[in-house]
């Protein structure tokens, strides 16, 4: 009877100490959702896996439908455009992109397991589409001119490595709450624009319509035009850069 009784009390007490461990296990997954996203225009997911108490891997993928440029009236007023054809191309245009971003952060406060102050490199590799680019330009002679007008589209990939640093709180056991305080990146960018003239491009006005297009006011962008009387042909390079930013509430389980 003792035996018995002495191995319940240990069966109690084990079932104690294991609830206790559970409940004391800090959730090693995060299934977050950046809710400012939302004003750019996009909807960017995140999924944040913790692997030591300092240490977590995470993964975000942005995606934005096409759309006008979020933001259009103040990225113009600061870039101070004074090309028309360039200020009208920005007015008609319409961007689509998506992002996937890999980072590892490394957290600095006492808590740990995702939880406080942290540091996180990361990678961006992202892809912006474009259509309704609408180029005007002149053809004929000073008593004959005409306007003719041809619409690129195409897409650019960027290539960026960047640095941000943020907090993140636990709002009750399941729910979390991830501020992204300031995040930068530097990269490089290319891309391939193509369009068909209408109506066709005289060849005596081929090396012209080139000039106008690589003339463009465009910063940072290097742009190298490949013009025939039914196509043109647009490729860009240069630097890349990028912020990055939000509030992100999340589940963790």
């Amino acid at each position: 009877m003792k035996k018995l009784l002495a191995f319940s009390v240990f069966l109690i007490c084990s079932s104690f100490v294991l609830n206790a461990q559970e409940a004391l296990k800090p959730q090693m997954n995060y299934v977050k959702f950046n809710l400012t996203s939302i004003l750019l225009k996009n909807y960017s997911l995140q999924y944040e896996r913790v692997l030591t108490k300092r240490i977590s891997a995470a993964v975000s993928f942005r995606f934005m439908p096409y759309t006008t440029i979020p933001f259009k009236t103040a990225i113009m007023n600061m870039a101070d455009f004074e090309d028309q054809e360039t200020i009208d191309l920005f007015n008609n245009a319409q961007f689509g992109n998506y992002a996937i971003t890999p980072e590892i952060r490394f957290y600095l406060g006492k808590k740990g397991y995702g939880r406080g102050f942290y540091i996180a490199p990361y990678y961006r590799y992202a892809a912006y589409d474009t259509q309704n680019l609408e180029f005007n330009f002149n053809t004929g002679d000073d008593q004959n001119p005409q306007n003719q007008k041809v619409d690129l589209k195409g897409s650019i990939t960027s290539h960026t490595g960047g640095i941000m640093f943020g907090v993140q709180w636990a709002l009750g056991k399941h729910i979390s709450l991830d501020w992204w305080i300031l995040g930068a990146a530097y990269g490089v960018s290319s891309g391939v624009l193509n369009g068909v003239p209408t109506p066709a491009i005289p060849e005596s006005d081929l090396a012209d319509v080139k000039r106008e297009i690589e003339d463009m006011d465009i910063p940072m962008v290097k742009k190298t035009a490949t013009v025939t009387s039914n196509s043109v042909r647009v490729d860009l390079t240069g630097p890349w850069a990028g912020i990055r930013s939000g509030i992100v509430f999340g589940v963790k389980f």
